[in-house]
């Protein structure tokens, strides 16, 4: 049996994930993805309830002008997580295969997934998180 197919998703998560509540504005959702420098955001109320991206926030901003900048814009506009974040996103469990959580992204179209025990996020599997194991293994083998 090949060993990568049984790694599992706890052993390459980001374990303590940084997570939001769903009525923070898109501001304060911006400024923690740059300072804990993260692209994705589990949006938490008591458990998870959706997920949002850089790309939802960037996409969910008016645009003024070129002269402001995207913060800037940001604090102007009233949006909050919730308006722009995508509910009841697809998740995985810990103890499920790498294999798994690579077929899940590619059927569902997303670069990282939330890892969900009993409804409380304990991590985040990302595409880069798979690359990683994969170079590893690579090596490995050499």
């Amino acid at each position: 049996m090949n060993k990568r197919h049984l790694t599992e998703v706890q052993d390459w998560m980001s374990e303590q994930p940084v997570v939001i509540a769903p009525d923070a504005t898109l501001a304060e959702a911006y400024r923690l993805m740059l300072e804990k420098e993260v692209r994705r955001l589990p949006v938490v109320e008591r458990e998870l309830i959706g997920i949002v991206t850089l790309g939802d926030i960037l996409r969910g901003t008016p645009v003024t002008s070129d002269d402001v900048d995207t913060e800037t814009q940001l604090l102007l506009s009233e949006r909050r997580v919730r308006d722009v974040m995508t509910y009841d996103p697809v998740t995985i469990n810990p103890s499920a295969t790498i294999q798994e959580a690579a077929e899940r992204m590619l059927e569902y179209q997303v670069s990282g997934l939330p890892v969900v025990r009993n409804g409380k996020v304990v991590g985040v599997i990302t595409e880069s998180d798979i690359f990683r194991l994969v170079v590893e293994s690579w090596s490995a083998e050499g």
